[in-house]
């Protein structure tokens, strides 16, 4: 029976790869330095919740991983523990440690236990905004070019895996998201779409910090899509950048007030150092399902469940 380890369980993707992970009746360890649920209970009932192991762990410590894979009878990893932008801005070293060594940590575990496969988060950070590249679409054979200590620590990442493919045959596939939106995203330099949805679906006008255009993607999809990264197996060290169309922070801002007519929500129209599209290709020839619910479906399913919650 397969056990899928998810480290960073209580972020936002976590708890939506262990929601979707009790909703398949596979085996789930979530692996995290925190203990609180909240993200996890906006999703899932606790007595659902009794279905997964919780351990509390330091990814950065050597063999913190390696013990929860022997104990647990670990089969499939899932990385996706990560300090975010703000945080590795405020402490870089901190970022470093947790981001870079407990990266190299999964991937020593792996090793250590014979796991040959290991499905992880890289960003679209790794690249610049769109005057880097001189206003040419994007696709997964762009160069890097990080304007974050939070995008150079992913490249790192990624280099990582690269390694461990080229060393030890331990095959990857590291997934870039762009902005993952729904409930549970409340951090990040991309949470303010999903955080107006919120103040939307409460009633409430919101200010969105920024503009420009960007990629949209609902994190049920993003969990999903990931969970078939970690039950995949391949022969390299793959990494893919999430694709879906690229759209406007103003028609972000005008679905959820067609969808709450009695509240406002701004903007500013400065974007992000972000690129502005992205051609995903090669995630559809990777993938034999891409989890990509529309927009609008997405959004309204959002505020519905912030509604319910309120």
């Amino acid at each position: 029976m397969d056990t899928v380890l998810v480290t960073g369980g209580m972020g936002c993707i976590g708890a939506w790869a262990l929601y979707h992970l009790v909703q398949q009746d596979i085996k789930a360890v979530s692996f995290d330095l925190s203990t609180n649920r909240a993200r996890l209970n906006l999703l899932l009932p606790s007595e659902e919740q009794s279905a997964i192991t919780f351990v509390s762990g330091d990814l950065v410590q050597p063999n913190a991983i390696s013990d929860v894979i022997a104990q647990h009878g670990v089969t499939h990893i899932l990385h996706l523990a990560a300090l975010q932008v703000p945080s590795c801005r405020a402490n870089p070293v901190l970022g470093a440690q947790v981001n870079i060594v407990g990266t190299v940590n999964i991937f020593e575990a792996a090793k250590q236990h014979n796991i040959k496969h290991v499905a992880y988060a890289s960003s679209i950070a790794v690249y610049g905004s769109d005057e880097d590249y001189e206003g040419a679409m994007l696709d997964d054979r762009s160069a890097p070019h990080p304007r974050t200590l939070y995008g150079v620590y992913k490249v790192a990442n990624e280099n990582t895996a690269r390694i461990y493919w080229q060393d030890y045959q331990i095959s990857s596939l590291g997934l870039r998201p762009y902005t993952v939106y729904g409930v549970g995203r409340d951090q990040g330099m991309t949470s303010a779409p999903t955080l107006a949805m919120q103040a939307a679906a409460l009633g409430q006008n919101y200010h969105i910090p920024f503009g420009g255009a960007m990629l949209m993607q609902y994190a049920s999809d993003v969990a999903r899509q990931f969970l078939a990264a970690a039950q995949m197996t391949g022969q390299d060290a793959l990494c893919l950048t999430l694709g879906t169309p690229a759209v406007s922070i103003a028609e972000i801002a005008q679905i959820i007030m067609d969808l709450k007519p009695d509240v406002k929500i701004t903007y500013d129209e400065t974007p992000l150092p972000l690129p502005g599209g992205f051609e995903a290709r090669d995630l559809y020839s990777v993938f034999p399902t891409v989890y990509e619910t529309p927009l609008r479906e997405g959004i309204a399913e959002t505020m519905k469940m912030f509604a319910a919650q309120a």
